[in-house]
């Protein structure tokens, strides 16, 4: 056990002298700090017998009952598992006299707290609460006390089942978050609830215990104990004071400056200072303005959010600071700026990382499609208020989930909360906003873009594998930045939820497809979603990011829109480098530097200039960089500025072959040689029949054959140009060419040509060729990534050669990432390491991308894959002109938006035409830098 001096869990400056609230942990304090106690499950693994057990922890974890998503419970409903907790501590001698309280940061479900065989106050019901007694007559100071708690897995009340565990995520049990004493004066502060506005003007109500006189003072300082402004006091009335004030020259807390600062509270008796309680608090106001939008310190702000569930996968909803911490910088390193809690109060530190990081916090009643009764309820708006109400990050109480709304509560969080912050129902357009849940973009004929009120969906955009997320994002947020009265939204959701099995030899489990909803995995690994959602949200936009390459007229100037709420670009630093590509992972820096800051407001923009040399048109490329005052990257935006004609040579070698290059005529095809390169190409469809160096075969075949449209062979000949061969193929169709050339130094190259009629709407558009997956280990590249794209998610990848070894991995099932299979996005070259022959691909045309086989998708029951499902083209490896989007959980691609339908050729027809270079073995030349 830890003796702890704090108010209440807050750290106080060190020139206190008064008496604090004194904290005693009787568990430990997150999922790395834990006391074992002594534990008895009546069902399920390890029951029947009594136990230690890790405190806090939820018992599932611990290998103790059975594990169950709230699907497992609806099909087949466990037992009302009993657990029983007991321990030994002890109290200070000291704390004689003293109020002492015992606070459960939350248990689940139905809670009754005994100490040296007494019941400490009624059984708590709420899952996801923080609770508390008074157990001062119950306690032995200075002695050995028992600790027994019985906590049941169901409540007794079927309304808190309904809210809390027939709910989409996994249920657990037991004493999940920090068990502790409070000591305090019989007099003192029992709560505080307070207001902290922007403009400075400084309102709290201040409840006491035990005190029918005296006074309470409060006090305004830095984080550093720094007094600002002047001190605030009034007099007890009826056991409360109202305590109001102006502080001046405060910085306003937002989520893209979040300043805290902290208020020290006192109750003074007879001139003396009896107890006092200190507060992490911003300045900050908060304005929901009907039919208008979303206000913070009186600016209009747009919310770039995502869900979140409190969750680890070895040890359930037991967290930690440092997870919070993480949590909230992944957030944050993907620009967002807020974060919805779901569907229940957070851990507390999280709370306080988002004050101290910054991001605005929507903070939810549980309730996920049915609601509480009044009467169970009533004391968990309470709880939920009295805990949260002080920290700024808070903007929103939701009251409820998707119809999970109790009305009669609404009122009630008001009651609690001095700054009245607004009350939501998600799903549900209520009190001013519109919150639609998984609305298809063209909805809705009289809400959302077609209404009048404000609108923030609270759940978009539902991930499921590699759909929804990032996926259509782009255009959601262009919808959403054109029309005044959106306040932005929330995706679904942060973190694939996922929890280690022992039952299961230590897998992964995420439910089927209930659970892999994440931008993350279960260990925080990326998807391609997160990278994407950082550069979608950034609050710096460029212009030129829309396109690939740079033009040669260039000057060096780039327009920057400010898409912050409040900062000033002039704020941020801005960086350059011009780079060269060689045949390795990575790149060489050629010149580098720094571009001023322009003074640029919000929802601005403005110009500024690269001083760029004189020789930057013969780089391969430009990289551009913004950084935030706090030394984090707002994004690294790329563009090429060589041409794929350009690389192409950078990448052939030019050795001259000793002997021109033979052809021979067979049955049913014509044999190309060049010294030990060897091409057979079909003569009944002018494809690639078979690949050769020496005795070793590079498997590559039946291509380049048309992934959409005709082909009907037409003429086939061989010719020779010079020491080169040649084959020809003219089609009928769409396909219209295939022209084949081996050079006397063996370098394979096919040059196609096809078109494609007028107003024809076409998933995919390209050509294709086998190569069995079982070959390759492994693959480098110059292109976008490294992640793999789809037609409604290209942001987030940006140009280098990028290198990754093959893996099967299947989205949000396993997180070996980046994913090796699917579509890269404008691929200038790919070498394929393999078993036998490695092969390098050159494309010579522009927004080419290559498909490199198809992805597994997830199988079996509860893997459904709904609107994620992809039917992938013909073929293994593709070079596309055209590619295919993906879905949602809940929506299939068409009803996304713009950039995820179907791919349509322009009234006049289309023609496109490509050459590929083809080289196996090394036959590449490092001139490329």
């Amino acid at each position: 056990m830890r003796l702890l001096l704090g108010a209440f869990l807050l750290v106080l400056g060190s020139q206190c002298v008064a008496e604090p609230t004194q904290v005693q942990y009787l568990s430990g304090t997150d999922k790395d700090h834990r006391v074992e106690w002594d534990f008895h499950v009546n069902g399920g693994r390890n029951s029947g017998e009594w136990k230690k057990i890790p405190v806090p922890s939820n018992w599932e974890m611990e290998g103790f009952g059975s594990y169950r998503y709230y699907s497992d419970w609806q099909k087949d409903p466990a037992p009302d598992n009993t657990g029983i907790y007991r321990h030994q501590f002890n109290v200070p001698a000291t704390w004689r006299g003293k109020q002492i309280e015992i606070v459960f940061g939350a248990a689940m479900t139905d809670t009754l707290v005994k100490i040296n065989g007494q019941a400490a106050g009624p059984v708590h019901q709420g899952g996801f609460y923080e609770f508390r007694y008074d157990v001062t007559r119950l306690l032995k100071s200075g002695e050995s006390n028992q600790l027994e708690v019985t906590v049941n897995r169901y409540s007794a009340n079927a309304s808190v089942n309904r809210a809390e565990r027939t709910a989409d995520f996994w249920l657990f049990s037991g004493i999940y978050r920090p068990v502790w004493l409070e000591a305090k004066p019989l007099a003192n502060i029992e709560r505080i609830s307070l207001d902290a506005r922007h403009t400075g003007d400084f309102d709290a109500d201040v409840f006491l215990s035990g005190a029918s006189n005296g006074k309470v003072n409060a006090r305004v300082t830095t984080l550093a104990g720094t007094p600002i402004g002047k001190e605030m006091s009034a007099e007890v009335v009826d056991g409360k004071v109202h305590l109001h004030g102006r502080v001046e020259r405060i910085v306003p807390w937002s989520a893209e400056n979040p300043q805290r600062y902290q208020v020290r509270f006192e109750l003074l008796s007879g001139g003396k200072t009896v107890h006092e309680v200190s507060k992490t608090i911003g300045f900050r106001t908060i304005e929901l303005r009907p039919r208008d939008g979303v206000y913070v310190n009186g600016h209009k702000v747009r919310l770039k959010g995502s869900n979140r569930h409190s969750i680890w996968p070895t040890t359930g909803r037991t967290t930690s600071k440092a997870i919070s911490y993480q949590d909230a910088k992944l957030m944050k390193e993907m620009n967002m700026n807020a974060v919805r809690m779901s569907h229940y109060p957070p851990d507390s530190h999280f709370l306080d990382v988002a004050d101290e990081v910054g991001l605005y916090v929507i903070d939810e009643l549980t309730g996920w499609q049915k609601a509480y009764d009044t009467d169970v309820a009533t004391p968990l708006v309470k709880e939920l208020v009295q805990r949260d109400q002080h920290h700024p990050s808070i903007l929103f109480w939701a009251n409820g989930n998707e119809g999970g709304f109790n009305r009669d509560l609404d009122r009630l969080f008001g009651d609690w909360d001095v700054q009245k912050r607004p009350v939501i129902h998600p799903w549900e357009n209520f009190g001013g906003i519109d919150t639609a849940h998984y609305p298809t973009y063209n909805c809705c004929a009289t809400s959302l873009f077609n209404g009048r009120d404000v609108f923030m969906p609270t759940e978009f955009l539902h991930g499921l594998y590699d759909g929804g997320a990032g996926a259509s994002l782009n255009d959601w947020w262009n919808a959403m930045l054109g029309n005044p009265l959106s306040a932005g939204g929330f995706i679904w959701s942060f973190i694939d939820e996922g929890i280690v099995r022992d039952d299961h030899n230590g897998v992964v489990d995420v439910a089927g497809n209930q659970a892999p909803d994440g931008i993350v995995g279960p260990y925080r690994e990326k998807e391609g979603s997160f990278f994407a959602i950082k550069k979608i949200w950034s609050p710096v936009y460029l212009p030129l990011s829309e396109m690939a390459s740079l033009p040669p007229t260039f000057d060096g100037a780039v327009t920057l829109e400010n898409r912050y709420d409040f900062t000033n670009l002039n704020q941020l630093k801005f960086s350059w480098q011009l780079v060269r590509f060689g045949r390795e992972a990575g790149h060489t820096v050629t010149a580098q530097g720094s571009a001023k800051a322009p003074d640029v407001a919000a929802g601005m923009r403005g110009v500024t200039s690269i001083a760029l040399p004189r020789d930057w048109s013969k780089q391969d490329a430009l990289y551009f960089t913004a950084t935030d005052r706090n030394g984090r990257e707002v994004y690294t935006w790329s563009w090429m500025i060589a041409s794929p004609q350009q690389i192409a040579e950078q990448m052939t070698a030019r050795g001259v072959a000793a002997t021109p290059a033979e052809q021979a005529e067979l049955a049913d095809g014509y044999r190309l040689q060049a010294g030990a390169v060897s091409v057979v190409i079909d003569k009944a469809t002018g494809y690639l029949r078979e690949l050769k160096q020496g005795d070793v075969v590079a498997p590559l075949t039946n291509g380049p054959r048309l992934v959409a449209g005709k082909a009907e062979l037409k003429r086939i000949q061989a010719t020779r140009d010079g020491n080169d061969v040649l084959v020809s193929a003219e089609y009928t169709g769409n396909l219209r060419k295939v022209n084949w050339r081996l050079t006397a130094a063996g370098r394979l190259s096919v040059n196609y040509g096809y078109n494609m009629e007028g107003s024809r709407y076409v998933d995919a558009l390209g050509v294709t060729f086998d190569y069995p997956e079982s070959e390759v280990k492994s693959m480098r590249w110059l292109g976008r990534g490294p992640y793999r794209v789809w037609k409604n998610r290209t942001q987030g990848v940006e140009f280098d050669v990028w290198q990754k070894d093959y893996n099967d991995a299947v989205t949000g099932l396993s997180w070996n990432y980046p994913e090796f299979k699917g579509f890269h996005d404008k691929v200038y070259w790919a070498k394929l390491a393999t078993r036998n022959l490695p092969i390098t691909f050159i494309n010579h045309a522009d927004d080419i991308a290559l498909r490199v086989f198809t992805p597994k998708e997830a199988s079996g029951e509860g893997f459904e894959p709904k609107g994620t499902h992809i039917d992938f083209p013909p073929g293994d490896i593709s070079f596309l002109n055209a590619i295919l989007p993906i879905g949602t959980k809940f929506n299939p691609p068409g009803e996304l938006g713009p950039s995820a339908q179907q791919a349509r050729t322009p009234n006049l027809g289309i023609w496109l035409e490509n050459t590929i270079d083809i080289v196996i073995g090394e036959a590449t030349s490092d001139n490329g830098g």
